[in-house]
Parts: structure tokens; sequence; C-alpha cells
């Protein structure tokens, strides 16, 4: 097993917690994945194309939720937000491109949240910046005018579970002797959470300081959506509530690296919304240049219905 710390932009975005990685195919004869060639990094199984579409589908439920609302409007600004969604190829040369921009270590939040009466003066500003594919190239410093108007950005965080059938869902929290007597949960509880890495930390710290514009977490599984501030996060984590969780992370060459997250119980979080359409599970697949074809599943439709507690959330960051 090797051990890279500084992986590609491509591949920090397609790398995959090992823990997640437990896709059992049956029914199918066994495929050597060692030998499948999509790109130069050498994509080793379904499992990166299958969080790949699940990230971009979780972004498009938020994007679609809150534009449906007479109050509010939302646009993708991060580079995972704005990257080619059909195409592994186009995605890396995606990727690529931002590395030789200088731009791809840069932490930008997702998705921008504005008013829905500035929704026409945002997209003049958007436009004026070459279009929202653009937006990832253009340096932070040439953003101001857009950044002015956001009321919030958000960083996308997604899991593969129906939140509502977690074991450790609706436990309430109770004194733990490892939290010097703090309320929490059993170290191995299995519930929803919204995750932060460690990594990420720094970086989106630095970007809202600059911006001037306050993050919020929004980590979207199956059936229902949970939100919280970083700003909370990060006083749970320095008051101790939240512990540190270390995570082997595999990137699709096949490098891991061990990252440091947090995992936040949503007793701490707002409800951010529930599934009112499921999303169906839909069979696809695609053809390597050697004619390999790799089936996978991926999340297609599907509506996520917000909270009310969202607007209250909102409401308050649109008057502060």
């Amino acid at each position: 097993m090797s051990i890279h710390s500084k992986p590609s932009s491509f591949e920090a975005a397609l790398s995959v917690s090992r823990v997640d990685i437990t896709l059992t195919l049956r029914g199918l004869t066994p495929i050597n994945w060692a030998e499948f060639i999509l790109n130069p990094r050498r994509l080793r199984g379904s499992d990166f194309l299958m969080r790949w579409s699940q990230g971009v589908w979780s972004e498009e439920r938020i994007v679609q939720a809150i534009n449906k609302t007479d109050l509010y409007y939302a646009i993708p600004y991060g580079p995972s937000s704005t990257a080619p969604d059909h195409d592994v190829r186009a995605f890396e040369l995606y990727f690529e491109r931002l590395d030789a921009a200088g731009l791809g270590k840069m932490k930008r939040p997702d998705l921008l949240i504005f008013k829905k009466g500035d929704q026409a003066k945002v997209d003049e500003i958007v436009e004026r910046l070459g279009g929202l594919a653009e937006l990832p190239f253009i340096a932070e410093g040439d953003m101001t005018d857009l950044l002015k108007q956001a009321i919030v950005a958000i960083e996308c965080e997604n899991s593969l579970w129906r939140a509502g059938q977690m074991p450790d869902y609706n436990t309430p929290m109770r004194s733990q002797k490892r939290l010097a007597g703090k309320n929490g949960l059993k170290k191995n509880a299995v519930l929803p959470t919204v995750i932060v890495k460690e990594e990420d930390q720094q970086p989106l710290q630095a970007w809202q300081d600059a911006a001037n514009v306050p993050i919020h977490i929004w980590h979207v599984f199956y059936d229902m959506a949970f939100g919280i501030a970083f700003d909370d996060i990060n006083s749970l984590i320095r008051t101790g509530l939240i512990e540190p969780t270390k995570q082997t992370f595999q990137a699709p060459g096949g490098a891991t690296s061990q990252k440091v997250i947090y995992k936040v119980y949503y007793h701490y979080a707002y409800k951010l919304g529930y599934s009112r359409e499921d999303p169906s599970l839909v069979a696809t697949s695609i053809t390597d240049k050697n004619g390999h074809i790799l089936p996978y599943v991926t999340f297609s439709g599907g509506e996520l219905a917000l909270d009310n507690k969202v607007f209250e959330v909102l409401n308050e960051l649109t008057h502060k």
C-alpha cells in the first residue's frame, strides 16, 4: 500500500474513503480492475464513478430545491460543482486546466446562495465573468462583486445511506466518560453526521474570512439532509464535543492517504430537508479505450423538500 500526501486535484476530487469501497457486484463475471484503463490515472472500479455521480446529484438537488423557492437563488461556485458530469476524461482535463492556472489547490465552497430579488444582478455578474463554467478559473480577487451579493456559501457533502434507517438515528445523547461527562454517543455509533475533513478546515476558514461570507456545511443522504454553520462545527471541535476520526482514503490511481475527519452528530445540526420524491437507482456504464465496459449505478431524479428551519436560517443570515 502506498501513501501519498499530495495527490493531484483530479485524484483529490475523486478520492473515496476506504470505508465506502464495499461494493459487491453479483451476477457478473469477475473483472480485473487493474487492467481497466479509462485515463492515465487508471480508475480502479465503479466506486469512484458512483461517488462522483452521487456528489453531482446531491448538489443538483440542493440547487433545484433552493431555486424553486420565491426567496432564494443558488448557483454552483466551487470546481467540483461546475466540472463536466458525464465524461470522466473531460473531468480529468478540467482539473488539469485548473492546475495549469494555479487554481487546482484552491478551496472554494460548492454553492453560493443569494436573495431571489438579486437574481438578475447575479446573472449579469456571472455572465460578465464568462458564465458558470468559467467561475472556477476566475481569480478570487475578481469575484468581489459576486460575493458581495451572497448571503451564504454552501460546502456540500453526501452519503450513500438512508439516514432514517441508521441504527442510532433517534438515539439521544447521554453523558460519556471519554468526553469528561459531556453529552455524546458511543464511539462506534452509526447515525447521520455532517462531515468536514481536517485538511479543509483552514482553507475554508481562510476563504470565509477573505470573502466575508459565512459557510454552512449541507450533508445530503438518500432520504434526508442536514446543515450546520462552519463556525458551529469549529466550536464543537474546540470544546471537545466532537472528536477526530482517522480514515484511509483511496484515489482512483490507487494511492491511499490517512486523513482526519470530524463527524458532527445530526443532533447539533438543523434539518435541511427530506426526500419528497426518492431518486431512482439507474444502471449505466462507460467503455474504456480498449472496449472494456464498466457498469455502475447512479442516482437519478428525486426531489429534496426544504425544511422550515432552513428558511429561518437563511432569513437570519439575510438580515445579518
